[in-house]
């Protein structure tokens, strides 16, 4: 599997994959960090309302690091 740390210890792949260089990737990723918990707060459902229930219940995802949803966004993107 494909992972954040792999990618950005070979840049060239990284380019390839991403159009960015591991450099890049770096300086946007606070950026995507800050957007990702404005747009998805652990306080409000998916559909923008209050939570009634703690969250944390339900399936997790599959890409629970945010370097990894940054990747996948970016590679997705460029494909």
């Amino acid at each position: 599997m494909l992972t954040y740390g792999k990618l950005k210890r070979n840049p060239r792949r990284c380019v390839a994959l991403t159009g960015l260089t591991p450099k890049e990737v770096e300086v946007l990723l606070p950026a995507f960090a800050r957007a990702y918990a404005k747009h998805y707060p652990a306080a409000r459902t998916m559909t923008g309302t209050p939570r009634h229930r703690q969250g944390g219940g339900g399936r997790k995802g599959g890409l629970a690091a945010r370097e990894q949803k940054w990747l996948f966004l970016l590679v997705h993107q460029k494909a």
